[in-house]
């Protein structure tokens, strides 16, 4: 297990989780973050009251002059790089601030790792998003889902990129440098194209996160809106599941080296928006209301990862059962209340979030 850990958009929610994983496990961590995110203050001071000296916070960002950056990247044995843009909608409506966050912010973490002394692994946050709409990827209908008519074992690493969305090309330009600064430069990088990750610590109106979405408008009566028909399916994962597979990626880290997983639940952990719904009647004790509207262009009907690449090398499987993960963030968003700002209305065909002070779509990812 590495000593020391530089962990970028560390107090987001999957970089608090990550943070909280390994400090656990006896490291040292330093949150880098520019707390530009909602709920970010509130992480940073959870991993605080929890760590005491072990944890360091620094604000910063990934875009600013280098030597800050720099000076971090030199003290540690590992970065996990989470930092970025994240809405989908915010890269449409400004392209260029995406990009330089994404694509040109995730240029100088490397340049800051191939510069460094010590040339630390470097483990970085990418998308299924690269392999685009699928299009061409036939689906059918089965009860409360569509299903994949191929791919049985889910979409592979060999599928072919396909960048939609200028965050699409924003997070596939990274994906792909950090995999090339491995092949060129020698440095031990490896990439995470996550699917729909959730758990506790998820906040702020992102365009992700529809399982935390809408437990949350669930929970505290907030209106949901499906597009489509609801049967749309994804593999999910819990947070904690992802916190290992970074664990094994650093452990494996001379087998990983310049390769590119699937981080996902795979095909035994994936859900449909109506089963979601399902799940958080059975906790409340009551049906959740539903509306309904037209498919948006472009949604996906399926993704689901194939996984068996990270089961092979990193020795990682899943281990908690979208039952479990839900019951477990239901139970942590009911105990926190006063730690959300509530969305107006939460959308979904993918999940469509309004709020009052703007409209950003919470995506099935």
């Amino acid at each position: 297990m590495p000593t020391r850990v530089l962990v970028t958009g560390g107090a987001g929610f999957i970089g608090s989780n990550v943070s909280d994983g390994f400090l656990r496990a006896g490291a040292r961590v330093t949150v880098f973050d520019n707390f530009s995110r909602p709920g970010a203050q509130a992480n940073a001071r959870w991993l605080a009251a929890s760590h005491g000296r072990r944890v360091r916070i620094v604000r910063g960002d990934i875009r600013w002059p280098r030597r800050r950056l720099g000076e971090l990247v030199n003290e540690a044995d590992l970065v996990i790089h989470n930092a970025g843009q994240v809405a989908v909608t915010t890269s449409v409506t400004d392209p260029r601030d995406d990009f330089a966050i994404n694509a040109g912010g995730t240029l100088e973490v490397l340049e800051a790792v191939r510069t460094s002394r010590r040339r630390p692994a470097l483990v970085f946050s990418s998308t299924n998003k690269v392999y685009g709409g699928l299009e061409g990827v036939r689906t059918r209908r089965v009860g409360a889902r569509h299903v994949f008519k191929g791919w049985p074992r889910g979409i592979p690493e060999s599928f072919p990129l396909d960048f939609h969305s200028p965050y699409g090309c924003s997070k596939g330009a990274g994906d792909q440098y950090v995999r090339d600064y491995s092949r060129i430069y020698g440095l031990r990088t490896v990439v995470f194209r996550k699917s729909c990750i959730y758990g506790p610590r998820q906040f702020g109106m992102e365009d992700q996160g529809w399982v935390a979405w809408f437990t949350l408008a669930a929970v505290y009566g907030r209106p949901i809106t499906i597009f489509g028909d609801g049967r749309q399916v994804r593999d999910v994962l819990y947070v904690d599941d992802l916190v290992r597979a970074y664990r094994a990626a650093y452990r494996r880290i001379d087998a990983a080296a310049g390769e590119i997983f699937n981080i996902g639940g795979g095909p035994a952990s994936t859900m449909s928006l109506l089963e979601l719904l399902d799940m958080l009647g059975d906790l409340l004790g009551r049906r959740v209301p539903v509306g309904y509207d037209d498919w948006r262009p472009g949604d996906q009907k399926v993704y689901v990862s194939d996984i068996r690449k990270a089961a092979r090398v990193l020795g990682w499987r899943p281990r908690t059962s979208p039952q479990a993960g839900v019951r477990r963030l239901y139970e942590w968003i009911r105990g926190n209340p006063r730690l959300f700002r509530f969305p107006g209305t939460v959308r979904s065909g993918a999940a469509r979030a309004v709020a009052s002070r703007g409209r950003r779509s919470a995506g099935t990812r």
